[in-house]
């Protein structure tokens, strides 16, 4: 056995031993419940990445273990991180915390220190993605979340009593998954879809342009003149890696005069803001986040001298692209300083909200609360793209636009970016201790009070006894002094 496995091992087990250590209260309490003779779980996760695993993990904590997490992708691929994220290294710092639960032997940190050293973790500066990725993974097999691959999610159908049908294709069959609660852990996307301007879908042909979401075959693109639409990290991954394979010339257009410098991301990671933003009015929800879009985020430093380093790169500031067209088998884009042709588009252009777009929410999208139902902002303070996102409860839960028209709503939680502007984040790492707290609470609260009736009449035939005394009885009984 390796030195490396070996320390996985012995750290694994010496997590599982804490794990007992904090037990307490052991006792599974969640009632059973059938629909039609069918079981129901207690909670269905949609999603098998960071996010969904986090949950799942917290309610076992809580003794809530008549779960299922549902994942789309195939075993070994759940995630962003070896699939279409292109950063060499995660951007948060390396300290981050979250999908542990405050478990030391579970962090990132224990399991770098067990694979690589503790010198490696001392000069590491971030944690490279595909690390996490393999991170992820030892911790969902150390605490046995098990999951169920290859399941793509089509549709939720509430029934009676707040049951929720989760209808997932899993292998080619459609199965139907019975839930009291489901959490929609869909990554950064799940509350609407990646976005491509209609002007590319209709120019270009398919094959000529690809969203920085999906698969990218950038080995053909050696040689190739690359255009790259947007200016967000993943845009600039994206261009760097054109780069990287080759690419005869790679060209960014960008709308803004220039490129944000200040994160505000790197702001809002301290304990106040991550707990307690949802406490917030909602005056004051939205002056927060109208601020942090207006500020919108830079790229890495690092991920900008993947691309400045190259002289084939160039970028160009205050260029929206004004047309498309495609002719003579190139790509041209017009801009304010003219045409430029290219061979290749990759678009960078981010994801919308669009909660009627999502298979599982299409049934009721349109009873669902947004905060244009909710809330008017002050002038001059307006948003469309604000207003669309979904109107949450403190613990990720959607609501009603109509009060008493979608009851079952409470059951259904959004562990997506669709929870900014209600709970101040929800996709990222660091959010992660916070976020699965409020989303575990707001579970075990619908089973407890839900079957509060059943627990009282519990409660009342509960006859363990737990003192005896016989002993002391028979000491008192005058027919045994007698005797």
């Amino acid at each position: 056995m390796s030195k490396e496995v070996s320390g996985l091992d012995e750290l694994a087990e010496r997590a599982r031993f804490e794990l007992d250590c904090v037990n307490y209260p052991a006792r599974e309490w969640a009632l059973p419940r059938e629909f039609d003779g069918v079981p129901v779980h207690d909670a269905v996760i949609v999603g098998g990445g960071q996010n969904g695993l986090a949950v799942a993990f917290r309610l076992l904590r809580e003794r809530v273990t008549n779960i299922r997490v549902l994942d789309k992708s195939p075993a070994g691929l759940s995630g962003p991180w070896v699939t279409f994220a292109r950063m060499h290294t995660l951007r948060t710092p390396k300290t981050v915390s979250g999908p542990e639960l405050g478990i030391a032997s579970l962090s990132v940190r224990a399991w770098y220190e067990a694979k690589f050293g503790k010198e490696a973790w001392a000069g590491l500066g971030k944690i490279p993605r595909g690390h996490w990725h393999d991170y992820i993974g030892w911790l969902r097999e150390t605490v046995g979340i098990d999951v169920t691959h290859d399941a793509e999610i089509i549709d939720i159908e509430p029934l009676a009593d707040g049951i929720l049908a989760v209808h997932a294709r899993i292998g080619g069959t459609v199965e139907r998954v019975l839930a009291r609660n489901v959490v929609l852990a869909t990554g950064i996307e799940g509350s609407g879809r990646w976005m491509v301007p209609n002007m590319i879908r209709n120019a270009l042909p398919r094959e000529r342009y690809a969203h920085t979401s999906e698969a990218i075959d950038f080995a053909a693109l050696a040689g190739k003149r690359v255009a790259v639409i947007g200016a967000g990290a993943s845009a600039f991954d994206n261009a760097a890696m054109a780069l990287e394979h080759g690419a005869a010339s790679v060209v960014s257009f960008v709308r803004r005069k220039q490129l944000p410098k200040i994160n505000p991301n790197r702001w809002i990671e301290f304990a106040g803001f991550m707990r307690h933003f949802t406490d917030l009015d909602d005056r004051r929800k939205w002056a927060f986040m109208k601020t942090i879009f207006d500020m919108n985020q830079p790229p890495p430093q690092d991920t900008f001298e993947r691309c400045t380093r190259f002289d084939q790169f160039d970028l160009h500031l205050a260029s929206p692209i004004d047309a498309i067209a495609f002719e003579d088998d190139e790509i041209r884009l017009t801009t304010p300083d003219g045409t430029y042709a290219f061979d290749f588009l990759i678009v960078g252009t981010g994801f919308g909200v669009d909660l009627a777009g999502r298979p599982e929410l299409a049934r009721f999208a349109d009873k669902i609360a947004l905060w244009s139902d909710r809330y008017t902002p002050e002038p001059g303070e307006a948003s469309a793209t604000m207003g669309g996102y979904p109107y949450l409860t403190s613990n990720f839960q959607f609501t009603e636009k109509v009060e008493g028209t979608a009851p079952f709503l409470k059951n259904i939680f959004n562990h997506t970016f669709g929870a900014m502007m209600s709970l101040g984040g929800a996709a990222g790492i660091s959010q992660l201790k916070f976020s699965t707290d409020r989303i575990a609470y707001g579970i075990t609260r619908n089973l407890f009070l839900d079957d509060a009736d059943a627990y009282i009449a519990s409660l009342k035939a509960y006859d363990v006894a737990e003192l005896d005394t016989s002993a002391f009885e028979a000491k008192r009984d005058p027919a045994s002094e007698a005797a």
